[in-house]
């Protein structure tokens, strides 16, 4: 009983003390930069199909077969290039700096 008693106090001694560890982090924020570039204009939005982007834009300079599976197809324009899987964008990447 003593025993058990001692332990109890020892533990309420070792809570008593004990800090709240507090969790922290910090917040990246990022500008949707491909949001933003579809919305005005400069390169195709993901999701667009390959019809869609050849009607804005014309024809590319160079049209990369489908490689791999799911066939990934890469269009390249002056300042940007075009991935498609399928025949849908799934990126487009600015190529002047």
């Amino acid at each position: 009983m003593i025993r058990l008693g001692l332990m109890s106090i020892a533990l309420a001694a070792v809570m008593t003390l004990a800090t709240p560890v507090q969790a922290q982090a910090d917040t990246l924020v990022i500008e949707n930069v491909d949001q933003a570039a579809a919305t005005t204009g400069v390169r195709p939005n993901r999701g667009m199909s390959m019809k869609t982007v050849e009607s804005r834009w014309g024809s590319p300079s160079t049209k990369r077969g489908a490689i791999g599976d799911p066939p990934i197809t890469r269009w390249e324009y002056p300042s940007f290039v075009v991935y498609f899987e399928y025949r849908n964008v799934i990126h487009a990447v600015k190529t002047d700096l």
